[in-house]
C-alpha cells in the first residue's frame, strides 16, 4: 500500500480528503502545516507517493513545502491545492515542478480522477530520461534518428548472481532500487547525461543526446567518478549482512545514431553504434572499483583526469586493438 500525505492547516479539510482517498487504497498520513509534513516525508522517504498540500499556510507555504519534499524524493508526485487560484502562483507551481494543480471547491470525484491522472503522468515520465522528455515537448520531429557524437557510459554490480542467490527477493529488490539505482541515477542526470536505460544491474547512461554540449566526454568521466564516490557512501550505510556493493564502469566516445526506435506497439528513444559496444566491453573488463575508458575519451579529458594506461586489447566483437586507460582520479 502506498502512502499519500494531506498537508492543510485546515483539520476539517485534511479529515474531508482522508475519508475520500481512503477509497483508493493509500495509507494516509496528515500533516497541519509545511514544516511537518517535511518531517514526515523524511521519516517515511520510500513509503509516500503523492503529496497533496494547500497553497495558503502560516509558517511554509504550500510551494516552498512541496519543493522541499522535491529535493528529499524527487519521484513523490506533488498536487497543490488552493482557493486562490491565480495565474500567477499556478504558474510558479509549474515552473517549480509541481505535478498537478486542484482548485478548490471540489466534488469528490473530480478529486479522487486527478489524483489518479497526476499520479500516472507523473510515472509514466519516470519511463523517459528528462532531457528526452523536455525535447519531446518541443516536437516528436526533432527525434526522428540522427548522427550524433556522443560519450557512453555502462555501469554494473560486481558479483551479482551471488548476490541474487543470498539475499531474499524483497532485500535484492531494496537494494537494487534504493542503494544503487537511484543514487546512480541522479549523478547521471546531475552531470546533464541521459539515462537510458537497466538492463539487469546494469546502468546506461548517454552524454551527448539528445543535446550536445562541448564537454560530454568531461561530464562523463566526472559522472564515472561521482557514482564510484557514491558508492562508497552507500556501503557505510548498507548492513554488514549486504555485503556492500561494487560495481565496474565503462566509457566509450564516437559517433551514435541517435533517436526514436522501435513499432507501433514500443518505442524507445537510445543510441546504436560502436561506442555503446566499446563502452559495454570496458564494463565487462573492469575489477571492481575500477573505471575504464576508451583512447577517443581520454583524448578529450587527459588534462583533468589521472589515467594508468593498459595493454591494449581486442574486445569481443570488435576487430581492432582499443587503447584503454584506467582512471585513477580527478586533477582537480
Amino acid at each position: 500500500m502506498m502512502g499519500l500525505l494531506i498537508v492543510d492547516d485546515e483539520e476539517g479539510v485534511r479529515r474531508s480528503l482522508k475519508k475520500v482517498l481512503e477509497r483508493d487504497g493509500y495509507a494516509i498520513f496528515l500533516a497541519g502545516g509545511g514544516g511537518e509534513a517535511i518531517d514526515i516525508v523524511r521519516e517515511n522517504i520510500h513509503q509516500i507517493e503523492t503529496v497533496i498540500c494547500d497553497y495558503k499556510m502560516p509558517g511554509i507555504d504550500g510551494l516552498e513545502t512541496l519543493v522541499e519534499i522535491g529535493r528529499l524524493n524527487p519521484e513523490i508526485a506533488r498536487i497543490m491545492l488552493t482557493g486562490y487560484a491565480t495565474m500567477e502562483s499556478a504558474i510558479e507551481s509549474v515552473n517549480e515542478g509541481i505535478d498537478g494543480f486542484l482548485t478548490k471547491p471540489f466534488s469528490n470525484v473530480e478529486l479522487r480522477a486527478k489524483v489518479k491522472d497526476y499520479n500516472l503522468k507523473k510515472r509514466l515520465k519516470q519511463f523517459v530520461s528528462e532531457q528526452v522528455y523536455v525535447e519531446m515537448q518541443k516536437g516528436v520531429g526533432n527525434m526522428y534518428p540522427q548522427r550524433q557524437k556522443v560519450t557512453i557510459l555502462f555501469s554494473d554490480i560486481r558479483g551479482f548472481t551471488e548476490k541474487s542467490e543470498r539475499l531474499s527477493t524483497e532485500e535484492l529488490s531494496r537494494m537494487l532500487n534504493i542503494s544503487y539505482f537511484s543514487p546512480l541515477d541522479k549523478i547521471i542526470c546531475e552531470f546533464n547525461g541521459t539515462l537510458d536505460k537497466h538492463i539487469g544491474d546494469s546502468i546506461m547512461g548517454v552524454f551527448g543526446a539528445p543535446i550536445a554540449n562541448s564537454d560530454d566526454a568531461v561530464r562523463a568521466v566526472r559522472c564515472a567518478i561521482g557514482m564510484m564516490e557514491e558508492i562508497e557512501r552507500v556501503n557505510r550505510e548498507l548492513p554488514e549482512s549486504d555485503g556492500g556493493l561494487s560495481i565496474g564502469i565503462g566509457i566509450s566516445t564516437g559517433e551514435v545514431m541517435a533517436g526514436i526506435f522501435g513499432s507501433s506497439r514500443k518505442k524507445e528513444y537510445t543510441v546504436f553504434g560502436p561506442p555503446v559496444n566499446v563502452a559495454a566491453r570496458l564494463e565487462r573488463l573492469a575489477r571492481k572499483s575500477q573505471i575504464l575508458m576508451c583512447d577517443t575519451t581520454y583524448q578529450e579529458v587527459k588534462n583533468i583526469i589521472n589515467v594508468e594506461k593498459l595493454d591494449p586489447m581486442v574486445l569481443k566483437g570488435i576487430q581492432r586493438k582499443i587503447d584503454i586507460f584506467r582512471i585513477i582520479g580527478s586533477r582537480n
